[in-house]
């Protein structure tokens, strides 16, 4: 069997129902949404499957949404293709999330358990929630333009406030975050260029310099916690590098939380490793769009449901 990727969503990948075809079909699957109400406090199962949108859309609750239903898609796949793994071998050879996704990589990894992966999430929302509202900031994404022309761009946007570089995530699509003052000049600078911008339905400036109060906070928060070597590697967001240390996660994931998301050099760094095919679990398919982008050869997939599970075709080595 060829080698498989395992790749995770991050926010915005969120709809009102996802995971309820699994949630209906599999016990597992209702266990997970009931210890992730257990955990959280709140009837988190009732805002993914009955909304409304515009409360799921609520940092708070889109990062534990998305990350419980991307865990349950996982789950699933796992209990169905693993019987056809030796007992000893893994199904998966490398894992990479964007952004909230890495949570769900490091779960899938064995690098956290799933209560300790969704205590982290449930927390990096709150403090991403608390920045939000004390920066006022936005992202914009900036399309078909080099990087070079976008850090002019941010460069010169940056005389009216925070403008940053922080998601490169496909060729031709690159996110910069900042304060709202700062964006706006940006999209008039690209306007002027011919360069088309559009603004993210997001509610704050993740990944710039403007989170680095929740980073500080998430610092002291993943002390507390435990991880273990991985399953198999993760290619972390920050530095785009294989990683099989547990010693070095709570670092990377402190400086995740402002700073770039490397996503097209870990997709080619998963393909540098004779592996190109890709399996995205959770909601939608934004990643495997950008993966598409990035390589013209990848072979991608993608779980959110019953069809999409029964249309995956692993290819041979």
């Amino acid at each position: 069997m060829a080698k498989l990727a395992a790749v995770f969503p991050g926010q915005a990948s969120q709809y009102v129902g996802m995971g309820k075809e699994f949630y209906d079909k599999y016990s597992f699957v209702k266990d997970i949404f009931g210890k992730a109400n257990e955990i959280l406090g709140y009837d988190i199962k009732k805002i993914i499957f009955e909304g409304p949108l515009d409360l799921l859309t609520q940092t708070k609750y889109t990062q534990p949404a998305v990350f419980i239903t991307s865990i349950a898609c996982f789950k699933v796949f796992t209990s169905l293709f693993s019987l056809r793994q030796p007992a000893d071998s893994s199904l998966i050879s490398f894992a990479a999330g964007h952004s909230l996704g890495e949570y769900s990589a490091l779960v899938s990894a064995e690098v956290l358990t799933l209560e300790d992966g969704l205590k982290l999430v449930n927390k990096r929302a709150e403090l991403l929630q608390e920045s939000c509202e004390k920066t006022k900031g936005s992202m914009l994404a900036v399309l078909n333009a080099e990087k070079n022309v976008v850090d002019e761009i941010c460069s010169e946007s940056g005389k009216s406030g925070v403008c940053e570089a922080v998601n490169f995530n496909a060729p031709g699509q690159i996110i910069i975050s900042g304060e709202t003052a700062a964006l706006k000049k940006a999209a008039e600078l690209a306007k002027s260029k011919k360069i088309k911008t559009i603004p993210l339905t997001v509610s704050g400036a993740f990944h710039s310099s403007l989170m680095k109060d929740a980073a500080v906070k998430m610092a002291e928060e993943l002390k507390k916690y435990t991880f273990k070597n991985p399953k198999f590697p993760v290619i972390t967001n920050c530095d785009a590098e294989i990683t099989t240390d547990s010693s070095v996660f709570a670092e990377k994931l402190t400086k995740q939380i402002a700073s770039p998301v490397l996503w097209i050099d870990s997709i080619n760094k998963i393909i540098s490793q004779n592996c190109n095919t890709f399996i995205e679990f959770g909601p939608k398919t934004v990643v495997s769009g950008m993966i598409k982008k990035i390589s013209k050869t990848a072979e991608t997939f993608n779980v959110e449901n019953e069809t999409t599970l029964n249309n995956i075709k692993i290819p041979e080595a």
